[in-house]
Order: structure tokens, then sequence, then C-alpha cells
């Protein structure tokens, strides 16, 4: 196998890790660790595929720092009171899509399923992460992510980040 071809599957097992990681930590309600996946002046958005598809803007949620991801996990643990649940992200092996020094972009599809205490489990929201990732001292960590989500309808409660 080349150097190259092998440099490229080690890099797609290192996003592979980080989306792990990433997903443990919220289906674990680890909130606090979330922002800690990106770099400090990292973004976070979720957006329906309707909009990214047309180029339109608008998002369901657009987060623009860690201290707005800090924002956003007080107001998780802190401040929003709804039924509680569970989450279980599914993540499909990462693509890269590009690489340009340091800076990686990539994408993944991903299922998130949400469980009610003593009830059954339903499909949450599902789509793909495009990602831009940058390798850091401690690691990779996301510049961006932009969740485009597939569904027309999306849960009245969606809380938790994706």
């Amino acid at each position: 196998m080349s150097g190259a071809r092998t440099d490229d599957l080690l890099l797609q097992l290192e996003i592979d890790q980080l989306n792990a990681a990433y997903a443990a930590a919220l289906d674990e309600r680890r909130f606090d660790d979330w922002p800690a996946f990106f770099v400090p002046e990292g973004s976070y958005k979720l957006q329906a595929r309707e909009n990214f598809e047309r180029g339109l803007p608008l998002a369901l949620m657009a987060l623009e720092s860690q201290g707005m991801m800090k924002d956003r996990v007080y107001g998780i643990t802190q401040t929003i009171y709804h039924a509680p649940y569970y989450t279980r992200h599914v993540i499909g092996s990462a693509q890269v899509l590009s690489r340009e020094g340091e800076r990686v972009k990539a994408q993944a599809n991903y299922a998130v399923f949400r469980t009610r205490p003593g009830d059954s489990s339903e499909v949450y929201n599902v789509g793909r992460y495009l990602d831009e990732i940058v390798r850091t001292d401690d690691g990779l960590r996301l510049v961006s992510r932009l969740c485009v989500y597939d569904s027309e309808m999306v849960l009245n409660s969606l809380i938790y980040p994706i």
C-alpha cells in the first residue's frame, strides 16, 4: 500500500474516532465536553437540506464560537425544561472531501434516535455532517460543523446538539 493511501486511511480513521468521541459525549450527556470538540472560533450550524441546497441562510441553530456553544450548554443543563429523553447517534464512516495542509473537509452521514424513559425509540434527526477540521496540538478539532438534516418535519423538542 502506498504511503499516500496509508495517510488517507489514517486520516479517515482519525476523523471517525473524532466523530465517535463526539457522539459518545452527547449520548452520555457530557454536554460540557461538547464545545471542546471545536476550535475557540468554531461554528456549529443545523440547517434543513432544502435551505442548504437552495443556498438560503436560514438555519434552525447557528452558533459562531465556543462561547455561544457554552451558552447553549448552560441553557440545556440549567434553564430549559422538557420531558427527559436519551439520544443515540449512529455515524457512518467519514469521507474526506479535500485536504489542504492541516485543514480537511469531510462529510459523514448520521442518524440520531431518541428514547423517552419507559417509551419506544424513534428517529430524531437524520442527515449528514459537513465538516471543516484542523489538526491542533490537542488532536483534530472542528473549525465548523454543518448538520444538514433531511427531515422536512423537525421535532419541536430539538434541544440537544446533533
